[in-house]
């Protein structure tokens, strides 16, 4: 039995109903579910198995490529002239990091400690641990700064110390030496009779303090009473606020430990994190949208205020004693030593420090930091952290190694750390927190847009099918009216025949009649009744 198109319509219409009946309920539970889900995968939770890996064992490929400024005039500079300086590299290290000594706290805190390695990477390198190069001298540049204002006995002391030693000015070393230690009798002699002085009691070298060490123990936020707070930093070495700084704004630790940040983020949102290699916390700033392999992200960079002196920036005053803005003295917090951080080329510094030095050329593409953040987690997808490592040198009455150096602040190297998220790792947290969200949300707009549709096929046959209906109906009338049309014609016709027959009858009778009457005036009187009777019947009937 075929389906009446109004049953169709009925069907349509309830499954048009109940699509965008789900899909409007999809619009305001999806992101509930969603948010849920986000929220499960971000806590600092060993239930969680895949995010606890990743921020316990954090896989993402790290790298920390390193720069440095070979020095073209050692023996110019100490007589007076502008350094002139080269950058070599980069020299490129992959950085293995791990979590250990994890422990949970009642409070919805976690204890842990982060150890670093670094691995020298030739082939994305452009030279060898074994290329040499000349920088100042550290170990003298360095205590003849910070001893000038010893008396003049002391500081001529500690030049016939240098000389004994033979330690000059400047330093001509391999690179793998400068970065991981080498072997010096000052050194030896300093940890023997000044222990503490130097930050390693074995080799010296730049990053020889960095390799296979921690940064510290952080006490981070779970998430767990509030994700709000996830990664946030409750402590680092039982301090809630560190010392180095002269106010308390400065002293704060803020923000959490630079790896991660609670989720939910939006434009106004900002970066900040607390990093023990400079002493301080930071913040960035958000900048632009950007999408990073498929995910949509945000990126944060460094404000020009970040390193700006108290001068020009206020609550930068208790980072001081400052010198140009750009300049982030750090000796309070590395045994006194006349140490600064900024970013590399003295981006984004007072323009008087390119002044100072030949060879600098700063650019945002190649010497600004960012972080690319993934804004409904708070995980960084690319992660880009550059820094210079600068030392004050000038010439000290009394260390005759210092000779006529002019006072500058004197870039040595500038380093970048590198990370993304590759591989596995991309695709399952792609898959997890990215594709599964999106297909939800076209979802409810899809069932939305097919249940509209429906209903809208459904209305269509209705009134299709209203309209044959109604047509069928006006032409079974038209029929039936016609039929009986035809059959009062015909009684009609029949009724004149008769009337035809009876007046031709009696028409007959009437001469009959008259032909035995012998009286004119009966004769008309015959057939004026005759006339007025049947004429007035015949009448009725064609009418």
């Amino acid at each position: 039995m075929p389906v009446s198109k109004a049953t169709v319509a009925v069907v349509l219409l309830v499954l048009g109903g109940s699509a965008v009946l789900f899909g409007t309920v999809l619009v305001f539970v999806g992101p509930v579910i969603i948010d849920d889900q986000i929220v499960k995968n971000v806590e600092i939770n060993p239930k969680n198995e895949l995010s606890y890996t990743m921020w316990k064992d954090i896989p993402v490929p790290f790298f920390m490529s390193v720069y440095f400024f070979h020095v073209l005039n050692p023996d110019e500079i100490l007589k007076g002239e502008k350094p002139m300086l080269q950058q070599r590299g980069p020299y490129v290290y992959r950085e293995k990091r791990w979590k250990d000594n994890i422990t949970f706290h009642d409070n919805n805190t976690v204890s842990y400690l982060e150890y670093r390695q670094y691995f020298f990477e030739e082939s994305m390198s452009v030279g060898n641990e074994s290329d040499v190069v000349t920088i100042p001298n550290m170990l003298v540049l360095g205590a003849s700064v910070m001893m000038e204002n010893m008396p003049y006995a002391f500081r001529f002391l500690l030049s016939t110390t240098f000389k004994s030693f033979k330690e000059g000015a400047f330093l001509t070393k391999p690179v793998g030496e400068l970065m991981w230690g080498y072997d010096s009798k000052l050194v030896d002699f300093l940890n023997k009779y000044l222990p503490g002085m130097l930050p390693s009691s074995g080799k010296f070298g730049l990053f020889s303090e960095f390799n296979n060490s921690n940064s510290g123990q952080f006490t981070v936020f779970t998430g767990l009473s509030d994700i709000r707070n996830v990664h946030k930093v409750d402590s680092w070495n039982g301090l809630k606020s560190v010392n180095y700084w002269g106010t308390e704004q400065c002293n704060m630790i803020n923000g959490t430990a630079g790896q991660m940040w609670p989720p939910f983020m939006t434009t106004e949102s900002t970066l900040p994190f607390y990093s023990p290699d400079a002493c301080r916390s930071m913040e960035l700033v958000y900048q632009r949208p950007l999408v990073s392999r498929g995910i949509p992200v945000f990126r944060y960079v460094a404000p020009k205020t970040l390193f700006a002196n108290g001068s020009d920036y206020a609550p930068n005053e208790g980072f001081c004693p400052c010198r140009q803005s750009g300049l982030l003295n750090v000796s309070t917090c590395r045994h006194n030593s006349p140490v600064f951080i900024s970013h590399p080329h003295f981006y984004n510094a007072d323009p008087d420090l390119l002044n100072t030095v030949y060879g600098l050329n700063p650019n945002e593409d190649d010497h600004g930091l960012f972080i690319d953040i993934h804004p409904e987690t708070g995980v960084p997808m690319n992660v880009s952290i550059r820094l210079q490592l600068n030392l004050l040198m000038k010439s000290v009455s009394g260390i005759s190694e210092t000779g006529k150096i002019q006072e500058v602040v004197m870039p040595m190297i500038w380093f970048g750390e590198s990370g993304y998220i590759d591989g596995p790792v991309l695709n399952t947290f792609r898959t997890n927190l990215v594709v599964l969200p999106m297909v939800m949300e076209y979802m409810q707009y899809t069932f939305i847009s097919l249940g509209l549709a429906l209903i809208l096929i459904a209305a269509v046959l209705y009134l299709n099918d209203k309209i044959s209906r109604d047509k069928k109906k006006s032409n079974l009338t038209q029929a039936e009216n016609v039929k009986d049309t035809k059959h009062e014609s015909s009684v009609n016709e029949q009724q004149a025949e008769k009337c035809v027959m009876s007046d031709t009858g009696g028409f007959v009778a009437l001469t009959h009649h008259i032909s035995k009457s012998s009286s004119a005036g009966v004769w008309r009187t015959h057939v004026l009744h005759f006339i007025i009777s049947h004429f007035r019947t015949c009448v009725f009937v064609f009418l």
